[in-house]
This record gives structure tokens, sequence and C-alpha cells, in this order.
């Protein structure tokens, strides 16, 4: 059979958690362990002379192995691509590993949203790959040796072999996908509609979708759809298991197990036709700019929709607790805060602000800012002393000797005073320090101003 069998799935997956049976291959999402076979029109069949399992000199030379025909290819994937380093790829995974950098610098664009949405796969992921990268940046360089390996491994296996780790990162993300839109449902009427009523139906749509999108990392792909039938039909298990965890659990398990039998297959690049504007856009900067845009806006766009769900859960179904432990739901919540009086003032502080800024000009805003953040410490220093912003440097060392003789540390005889007295005096003593300090460069200034002048 092409297909290995549902029975023989199950079988495999708890053979190789407990230990028990130990399944031929295990085929990591890492593209090392990516196997690609030949298919002809409607039938396989193997041919009486077992072919060589050597790709010619010139595909070699070249980075390409073709099969069929010459109508796919394991390599390249996309003609615009630089090739990637190996210590560039470790270094966006040190400093951006959990978002996925280092994967989207190795084009693996939907390893890195999958990696980005679960935080470095739950931080096993991201600690995974630090034995994978090296595998990686080959399978990206389409490195002729391991081309040359890839074809030999699809020669011995028409379809890729079941990987325990694929599986159950197919089973985790389709069960975070469903419950993410579960929870996005808002549980209440929205503008006098349930969504509830409608919304329910993506569930179903969204964890097929999370199979499919792990199905589809490194060399594998298979098409999602027999996967989106069979998930609505086992949805139909939630009017009998009114637990969430139990019916969402029997709809993602049975539609990673018919991905991986029926619908998971070798990923074989066709080759694209080069367009009219691919030859008036003849550059390569300007073709790896383009390139890259359009990946960039692909996986944006899947960020922002991930985002959006989970907002829609906190926005409609997250609450919080007041000072008197009641539950307030956070869209009342925002509705109250941007109602409040404090939010009413802050706003109409921004807006004087920006009028005076259109008066006076952003300079002088800064200017403000700089001041009123007070960074010598000089209002400080002032309200320690007791004097205004006016005062002489006469009156601010009056002031500084009174004070220093009214709190000095040994008129203090109760020992867990003293350390506050003391505390209290050096506190004078800085704050003399800072206004005279001041005074005497401003007194220099205006000196050497008055010089200038003559």
């Amino acid at each position: 059979p092409l297909k290995p069998s549902l029975t023989s799935n199950l079988f495999c997956l708890l053979g190789n958690l407990f230990g028990i049976q130990n399944c031929t291959q295990n085929a990591d999402i890492g593209p090392d362990s990516s196997f690609i076979h030949e298919r002809t029109n409607g039938r396989e069949e193997l041919n009486g002379k077992r072919k060589s399992s050597r790709p010619n000199e010139e595909a070699r030379k070249s980075g390409h192995v073709a099969v069929k025909r010459n109508q796919y290819s394991i390599g390249p994937r996309d003609v615009n691509s630089s090739r990637k380093s190996l210590f560039w790829a470790y270094v966006f995974w040190l400093f951006g590993g959990v978002f996925g950098l280092h994967l989207f610098y190795l084009e693996r664009d939907a390893h890195a949203f999958l990696t980005w949405s679960t935080l470095g796969g739950y931080g096993l992921g991201w600690l995974a790959d630090i034995t994978k990268i090296p595998r990686y940046v080959r399978d990206c360089n389409n490195d002729p040796k391991f081309l040359q390996e890839l074809v030999e491994k699809m020669r011995r296996n028409r379809s890729p072999p079941f990987s325990t780790s694929r599986f159950i990162s197919a089973v985790m993300v389709a069960y975070l996908w469903g419950q993410m839109v579960l929870l996005a449902i808002p549980q209440d009427e929205v503008w006098g509609i349930n969504w509830n009523t409608y919304f329910h139906w993506f569930i179903p749509l969204a964890v097929a979708l999370g199979v499919w999108a792990v199905g589809n990392i490194g060399r594998e792909q298979g098409k999602p759809w027999l996967t989106i039938a069979v998930s609505y039909i086992t949805y139909s298990s939630r009017w009998y298991f009114y637990d969430d965890s139990i019916w969402l659990s029997i709809m993602m398990f049975a539609a990673a197990l018919t991905f991986e039998t029926f619908s998971k297959e070798w990923k074989l690049f066709p080759r694209k036709k080069r367009s009219v504007v691919d030859f008036l856009l003849d550059f390569r900067l300007i073709r790896l700019i383009r390139s890259l845009w359009r990946r960039a806006a692909t996986v944006t766009f899947c960020a922002i929709l991930y985002i959006g769900l989970w907002s829609s859960f906190v926005y409609f179904n997250g609450k919080v607790t007041d000072s008197n432990g009641d539950e307030v739901p956070v869209h009342e919540a925002l509705h109250h805060f941007f109602t409040s009086s404090w939010w009413t003032d802050f706003k109409q502080s921004l807006y004087e602000v920006y009028a005076y800024a259109q008066q006076n000009g952003w300079y002088e805003i800064w200017k403000a800012v700089i001041t009123l953040s007070d960074p010598q410490g000089e209002q400080n220093a002032y309200r320690v002393l007791g004097v205004s912003p006016t005062a002489s440097q006469q009156e601010i060392t009056t002031r500084w000797r009174a004070l220093s003789r009214e709190n000095h540390p040994d008129k203090v005889k109760d020992p867990e005073k003293q350390r506050d007295a003391q505390d209290k005096f050096m506190e004078i003593q800085q704050a003399y320090e800072i206004l005279s300090n001041i005074k005497n460069k401003r007194n220099r200034r205006n000196k050497q101003s008055v010089r200038d002048d003559f």
C-alpha cells in the first residue's frame, strides 16, 4: 500500500511514546529527514532496473535534482534566494529564536509563524533547533550532498514516514487554534447579535488548518480538504460531549490522523515560469526585495489575524477584578475608563500641549519637558531648603545654616531616630551644594556675557 493504515499510525505513535515499537524511520520536522518520491499519472510502479542513486553531474553542480520528466524539482525553491550563513542563523536563533527570527531568515515562513505564535514552541522547539539549524541551512542553500541524500530517501519511501514529533506538534497547534477561536467568540450578545450562532462553525476549520500548517513544514506537504471534512464530521461530537476539552480532543486527533494517513506527501516544487514582469525586473536586488516583501506581508497578515483573535477574547470575554472583589468585563471597564475624569483631564492636557506647540513650536515643548523633568535636581533642592526659585545666594546660605543646626544628628539622642536625622541632614547638604553650583555657573555666564557685549 502506498499509504500507511490508520491503525498502523496509531500503533506507531504509541510505540514511539512508550518505547514498545520502533517505526522504520521517524521523520522529524527538520528538512534532513524529509524524503521525495517519484510520481506518475494515476499509478506508481517501480522500474525494472534500479535508477542510479546519484544525480547526473550537471544537476549535482547546479544543486538541482529533477524528477518526473523535469516537471518538478527538489531545489532550488526560489531562484531569488541568497545563500544563508550558519553563523547568522545561530545569531538570530539566540536573539530572536523564541519569535522564529532564525526560521524566517532561513525562509521557513510557516515554521517561523508557528514558532512565534507559540513562543518558541513552548520553549521546547526553540531548544531543539540547536541541533537542527545546520540541516535547515543546508536545505535552504540546496546543498548538493543534502539533495543527493534526499533523493535516496525519496526512493526508499514513497510517502513521508510517521513522525512522532510532527504528529504531536500538529495536535498541539490544532488544539491551540481551535481553543483560540472558541475563546474569541463573544459569550454575550454584541450589537444585539449572538455571534456564537455563526462563528462556532470556524472552530473545525481552525483545527484542520492547524494540522495542515504543521504538515506543510519542511519537505512535506498535503492538501487540507480531507482534513477539513473530517474536522467538521467529528465536530458533531460537540452535541454528545458537553465538555469542550473532550470533543475538541476528538476532533484534533481525528484531523491529525487523517492528514497523516491520507494527505501527507513529499513536497515537490514546481518550476516557476518567468513572467514579463520578471524579465523587466531582472535585477537581483529588486527580486530579493520583492520576495522579502511578499513573505513579510504574508507573515504579517497571519500575525495580525492571530493577535486579533486573542484581542477579541480579552475584549469581549475577559474580566478584571475591582477593589471590592467584583468581576467587571474588560469591554465595560474600558468604556468606563474612557469616560472617567482622569482620562478626560489627560486628553484635555494633550490638546493644550498640541495647541501650545502649534503656536510656539515643538522645540519649546521639548525645553519645557526638560525643565519639568528637573535633570539637575534644582526644583527638589528648592523644596528641601524651603526657598523660592528667585531666592538669592545669601538667602539660600542663611536657610541652609538654620536647617543644618536644626537637623544635626548630634541633637538626636534616640538611636532609632538618629538614622533618619542623618539622612535628612545629608539631604540638606546635597540640596545646598546643588543650588550653590547652579548659582555660581549662572553668575559666571552672566559676567562673561557682559564682557562680550563690551
